[in-house]
């Protein structure tokens, strides 16, 4: 049962730490060039992913972990609950 919450629990980690490197490194580096033909806030869009972007991106993200870990707790939380009875 640990090794399932564990794996979903890595799962979730790796998931949302790409979305994060290629939000800061992929859009804010590698791309930048083409982001820069758009603006945001008078900013080339490569230049603000980053500067700005991988930053909000970030935050939204440690939103979302709570999130998932919130319900992954509660799922094998209530699992847990159930085998105790036994």
């Amino acid at each position: 049962m640990h090794k399932d919450y564990w794996r979903a629990n890595l799962k979730i980690l790796i998931i949302l730490l790409s979305i994060w490197f290629l939000v800061s490194f992929g859009f804010g580096i590698i791309f930048s060039d083409s982001l820069d033909q758009y603006q945001i806030g008078g900013f080339k869009l490569g230049f603000w992913f980053a500067q700005q972007g991988s930053i909000y991106l970030f935050v939204v993200l440690i939103f979302i972990y709570v999130h998932l870990m919130n319900k992954l707790d509660k799922k094998y939380k209530d699992h847990n609950d159930e085998e105790d009875k036994y």
